[in-house]
């Protein structure tokens, strides 16, 4: 069963999404939030598997509660559900360490496959969202320049490769043939190396540096 925390300030939004999800036999709404820091207190409390934020919130909004949350449990998966396409929103929840960003126009199918993908550790950016934030990754040049994939070792590049094709940690494992808990070792090393702070930050660096492509084959 994944337990999700809703957050948004919209009452009736939230009751509809409560009846999608709760309509499958995996999902469960273990709590509600309608501002930023209620997000926070509940997340505390209940430790949801997976939070759905929406970005604009009374009192704090989706981004600082999301760092706030990343702060206190850096598993936290957070996946940002808006009506903001624009890629300054985008970039912003990226940077948080948000491990989707899903438009509210998009149907309830993709949103319900969307948590479960993410509850599972992929890190979930449609090609047209992707290609944004690489734009303003490259505006704003976000990662310092001495981060570089020659300080990677091959392994360390195969797994990178594999978190921007939007691989779990156990997908890693199997592909690679090793364990999940060396992923996760390899992967606070690879943060380290190229001064990320997040697996979705990871992700958008593999696709600048021209590591892996958005139209390759997926795993």
């Amino acid at each position: 069963m994944i337990r999700i925390l809703l957050a948004d300030d919209h009452g009736m939004f939230r009751q509809g999404l409560r009846s999608i999800f709760e309509s499958e036999t995996d999902l469960n709404v273990v709590g509600e939030a309608a501002t930023g820091r209620e997000a926070i207190r509940l997340a505390a409390e209940i430790r949801p598997d997976v939070t759905v934020m929406d970005i604009q919130m009374p009192d704090l909004d989706g981004v600082k509660a999301t760092q706030a949350l990343l702060e206190e449990d850096p598993d936290s998966r957070v996946v940002f559900l808006t009506m903001y396409p624009q890629p300054r929103y985008i970039f912003e929840a990226v940077k948080a360490g948000a491990r989707g960003y899903i438009l509210k126009s998009e149907s309830a199918e993709e949103l319900v496959s969307a948590i479960r993908r993410v509850h599972e550790g992929e890190v979930l950016l449609d090609a047209t969202m992707a290609e944004r934030v690489l734009d303003e990754f490259r505006r704003v040049q976000s990662t310092p320049r001495d981060g570089s994939l020659e300080h990677l070792t091959e392994r360390e590049t195969d797994i990178l490769r594999l978190v921007a094709k939007g691989a779990s940690n156990q997908t890693i494992a199997d592909t690679l043939g090793i364990s999940e808990k060396t992923v996760r070792n390899r992967l606070s090393e690879i943060f380290a190396k190229l001064q990320l702070n997040n697996r979705t930050q990871a992700a958008l660096y593999a696709l600048r540096e021209g590591l892996t492509t958005l139209d390759e084959p997926d795993r």
